[in-house]
């Protein structure tokens, strides 16, 4: 998950792409933003329209929740399922490894290539593609499965309290996305998160049990499982949970698998929220409106409480500016709650629904995961492009020493540099069908939960006005780098 500041310092490695970002002329918006936003907006309110008068609810097979018990014997897996557990391993083994005792030289060292292009980025959407092959082959639970083959135990001293929810993942996925943005770890760095992030999962799944843990506490199976929802792959991967599911099926319509499920629990939706929100703060943080807004708004108003005594005002400023960064990415999702409750709120008044806003925001809530899907894909997608062939030379000498395992640590790999012009009209295309995927996917779910068409409709007039502000300001923070002043 979404990088820039962690992964700077590796495209300082890349001389085409260094040389690009340098020299090439800057690239300005054709037309006015306006006219984007605007036509982005007209967009939407015509799939809405076209939504409103074809659309009806497809039947859509429901696969039933896992829980902590198995049903009869656990299917064995197969030799591929268990060499890709075997690999899994392996790989979080040699990350840790390498970052500990390699080169400290970020772009020479394997981890953090793997780690932040190939892992955080393309397993995300390598799953929105094939589904949830993570949960079959989750290092961390692997590793717990390991140690129970040896005789510990990890089926909980405590039964997990289910007001507890998804928040052990939301916190871990806010400590997560802290780490990428202002931790700016070198490779020892990662090894060492990497490192307590296994401890902190050994004493999850030893204190709840590891099958309650690795469902609400590992934030990477939380957050992949989500996009995996997306994928047209219908059949679980992990041998367990297939067992539970419809067996016949293996194929579905893209995206409709999230409307196989709701939301269970209110953290589930600050999480989604927070894939949201931290991409956008990603997107913004280094703008000039956004530093603007602190050092001629918020600044001035509370400098003279901070004043030091022995006049090093600059560092006590630069610390302010720090916990500001710190606090508006915490309370991102929260404030994103707040849009989204008041908008259901809308949604309840004009159905006059006998269901509270709590049950309608988690009924909606998995509607708005295309949205985070599309935001994670523009922001991130051109450094995957750009760095991720890397992998394939690094691991010919993962830990930056002379080795050549493979032959091909002195193989050049071009970096895939996309023209800028393309780059604005992808983001621009993504967004926009994010966006409509999500008004047909909040539009069948108040048609299973309203009682007629016409309060259905009705119920999607206050989501359609959130979609627009959604997709304006998804826009327009994309747009900031390319704008005069942005």
């Amino acid at each position: 998950m979404h990088l820039r500041r962690s992964i700077r310092v590796l495209l300082l490695g890349v001389p085409i792409a260094a040389s690009a970002h340098s020299f090439a002329p800057p690239y300005t918006l054709p037309v006015p933003f306006s006219l984007y936003a605007f036509g982005a907006a007209a967009a939407l309110v015509l799939s809405f329209v076209i939504v409103g008068v074809f659309a009806s609810a497809p039947a859509i097979g429901r696969m039933p929740l896992a829980t902590d018990q198995t049903a009869g014997g656990v299917p064995r897996a197969g030799w591929s399922l268990r060499l890709g557990r075997l690999l899994a391993l392996v790989l979080l083994v040699l990350c840790i490894a390498t970052g500990l005792f390699g080169a400290q030289n970020a772009y020479a060292n394997w981890s953090m290539t793997f780690f932040w292009i190939v892992f955080v980025l393309g397993v995300p959407y390598a799953t929105a593609l094939v589904g949830d092959f993570y949960a079959a082959v989750n290092p961390w639970k692997v590793l717990v499965e390991a140690l129970e083959s040896v005789h510990l135990r990890f089926d909980g001293r405590l039964r997990y309290p289910p007001a507890l929810g998804y928040y052990p993942a939301l916190l871990l996925y806010m400590a997560f996305i802290w780490i990428e943005l202002f931790g700016r770890l070198g490779p020892r760095g990662l090894a060492v998160a990497l490192a307590a992030y296994t401890a902190i999962n050994l004493a999850g799944a030893w204190l709840f049990g590891k099958q309650a843990w690795f469902r609400h506490g590992e934030f990477f199976g939380v957050f992949l499982r989500l996009v995996g929802k997306m994928s047209p792959w219908a059949r679980p991967w992990d041998p367990v949970e297939a067992a539970r599911a419809d067996r016949g099926r293996r194929w579905r319509m893209p995206f409709t698998g999230l409307l196989e499920e709701r939301a269970d629990h209110i953290s589930l939706v600050v999480f989604i929220l927070f894939m949201l929100s931290s991409t956008a703060f990603d997107g913004l943080q280094a703008t000039l409106p956004w530093v603007t807004v602190f050092w001629k708004g918020i600044y001035p108003a509370i400098a003279p409480l901070f004043t030091p005594a022995t006049g090093n005002q600059y560092l006590i400023s630069t610390q302010l500016y720090y916990l500001w960064q710190w606090l508006s990415l915490l309370v991102s999702p929260l404030a994103y709650l707040g849009v989204l409750v008041a908008f259901v709120a809308g949604v309840r008044a004009v159905t006059r629904s006998t269901l509270s806003v709590h049950a309608l925001v988690l009924r909606f809530a998995l509607s708005l995961l295309p949205i985070a899907f599309v935001y994670h894909v523009t922001h991130y997608y051109t450094l995957l492009l750009a760095q991720g062939g890397q992998v394939v030379r690094l691991a010919s000498d993962p830990f930056g020493i002379g080795w050549d395992i493979f032959g091909t640590a002195r193989q050049r790999i071009e970096p895939l540099m996309i023209d800028v012009e393309a780059v604005w009209h992808t983001q621009v295309a993504l967004i926009v069908a994010g966006h409509i995927v999500s008004v047909y996917l909040a539009h069948v779910e108040a048609l299973r939960t309203f009682s007629t068409p016409r309060r259905a409709t009705l119920s999607q007039l206050p989501m359609l006005v959130l979609m627009v502000v959604f997709t304006t300001m998804g826009l327009w923070i994309l747009s900031l780098p390319m704008s005069p002043g942005g």
